[in-house]
């Protein structure tokens, strides 16, 4: 967690604040909110600035360097500076979002962990001892674990608390959550992000906790991808063959009882999804409406992401890839956004541990495009494209 400087009450808001998410009286995307100018339906629609993206890429071209030579950290910067609107920038506090949250699912046998250990863990990230905690400090990231519907409550203060409810249900056995429940695990997301950026946070890595998790993303893979599902899904936390045989079914299962409109990205994570998924879906929109760089991390990340950019495209000029995860439907993910992950490393531990791998990346990419020799610094005459 965080030290406490500017700390985050447990409902997303900063401190200081009236004690609600949103405090500015903004309505959720569901809500009856008068529209006009660059909002509508509660969602404010910020677009990438392309001056600046095309002002960073010719400075790139004045570093005394091969056109081109740093690949696609030149890209990445430039997208930077289009989210920050203005080619002179720093990438200041970040933060991991590890949203953690419980499937009703798991009661199938599809995972080899019961649900209890998604508290075991989020405890284990809000007190600095996970995973993510150990990579995060040496990227320079705070991380905050936040309950968007954990099954078991912690007493923890630490963690957030913006759960929806305890779970979902079994999405085997019909859909995973109702309309109402999936708008406010968004827009918790969303107003989280309002909140963390008021505070001073200018970069988020999205993360998750949720045993259970890679089958609902699976089963929206399968639908958001045409696919079927023994192609989209992989072993998760590691199972044999038998139980990946098993819960191939489970999710064939939940989509021929929900029979999800694949075109209807609201009824896809209402009926397969997660409170965890949905809570990213949010991030990703409050990257857009914060102006704020959001970082994919795996494959419920990206799952995450393409039904962001469904509900609206915008929001995908806000998202940076980072990795690519070894589930199977990661790389086809990846080509339905028109997005490379810079980071090939067949990870596929979780809780936005490939997302942080990409901040020193940055960093490094970023101190070469404001530190390095320029060509006017020299006699030597600046290279040409051809």
């Amino acid at each position: 967690m965080a030290d406490g400087t500017d700390r985050i009450e447990e409902n997303g808001g900063p401190a200081g604040t009236d004690g609600t998410a949103g405090a500015d009286g903004s309505a959720g995307i569901g809500g009856s909110s008068e529209t006009g100018g660059d909002k509508a339906d509660g969602l404010v629609r910020n677009k990438r600035d392309k001056a600046a993206y095309e002002e960073c890429l010719s400075s790139w071209d004045k570093v005394m360097k091969p056109l081109g030579s740093m690949g696609r950290f030149e890209e990445l910067i430039a997208s930077l500076a289009g989210i920050y609107g203005r080619s002179d920038f720093d990438i200041g506090r970040r933060c991991v979002l590890v949203m953690c949250a419980d499937n009703g699912v798991v009661a199938r046998g599809v995972s080899q962990s019961d649900s209890s250990v998604t508290k075991v863990v989020a405890e284990q990230i809000a007190l600095g001892r996970s995973n993510i905690n150990a990579m995060a400090k040496v990227a320079g990231a705070d991380v905050y674990a936040v309950d968007m519907g954990m099954a078991e409550k912690t007493a923890l203060p630490s963690i957030m608390d913006l759960s929806v409810t305890a779970g979902t249900a079994d999405i085997a056995a019909g859909p995973a959550m109702s309309f109402d429940e999936c708008m406010e695990a968004i827009n918790n997301g969303r107003n989280l992000v309002k909140s963390l950026r008021f505070v001073g946070y200018e970069l988020f890595v999205t993360g998750e906790m949720g045993i259970g998790n890679t089958t609902t993303a699976s089963a929206i893979a399968s639908v958001l991808l045409g696919r079927a599902p023994a192609e989209v899904t992989g072993r998760g936390a590691g199972l044999d063959d038998e139980r990946l045989v098993h819960k191939i079914e489970v999710i064939e299962a939940a989509i021929a009882v929900n029979r999800p409109d694949k075109n209807n990205p609201f009824d896809i994570l209402t009926k397969l999804g997660g409170f965890d998924i949905a809570g990213i879906v949010g991030v990703y929109l409050g990257g857009m409406e914060n102006r704020a760089p959001v970082v994919i991390d795996g494959f419920i990340s990206l799952i995450a992401a393409a039904l962001a950019r469904m509900i609206e495209p915008s929001c995908a000029d806000f998202m940076i890839p980072s990795h690519i995860s070894a589930e199977p439907a990661a790389a086809m993910l990846f080509d339905r956004l028109g997005m490379k992950p810079v980071i090939d490393a067949g990870m596929r531990l979780g809780e936005g541990t490939g997302g942080v791998c990409l901040l020193p990346l940055l960093d490094i990419a970023l101190a070469e495009y404001k530190n390095a020799h320029r060509f006017g610094d020299t006699e030597v005459q600046q290279y040409e494209r051809l």
